[in-house]
């Protein structure tokens, strides 16, 4: 009994092992989930102008990130990395203010 817990043991880290944690899509994802809030702020002034900086900050990381995966060194794939932290926190911010304001209408 002992050695099929172990051997299902050693099946289940191989299986985790084999996971691939894929932050392309996820930040792909991401982007599309900030397209998809640009696109129902109100056409005014202050919507144009939080969208246009949510659209650009929201979408940035996942460019960013393709970026990274070419850098010419450590050091540059850490500053890459760094940038999408700074637009992904920059996005964030959006976000509470579009949230705050309320610019979105709720149903």
């Amino acid at each position: 009994m002992n050695i099929q817990y172990q051997m299902l043991n050693v099946k289940n880290m191989a299986a985790e092992n084999t996971r691939k944690y894929d932050l392309e899509e996820r930040l792909i994802g991401f982007a599309l989930l900030v397209i998809q809030i640009v696109e129902i702020l109100p056409d005014n002034k202050v919507g144009n102008h939080i969208g246009g900086q949510l659209l650009r900050s929201g979408t940035s990381p996942a460019f960013n990130y393709g970026e990274a995966q070419s850098a010419e060194s450590i050091n540059d794939f850490i500053h890459k990395m760094k940038i999408c932290l700074k637009e992904l926190r920059e996005t964030k911010i959006s976000l509470k203010i579009i949230k705050r304001k309320p610019l979105l209408k709720s149903d």
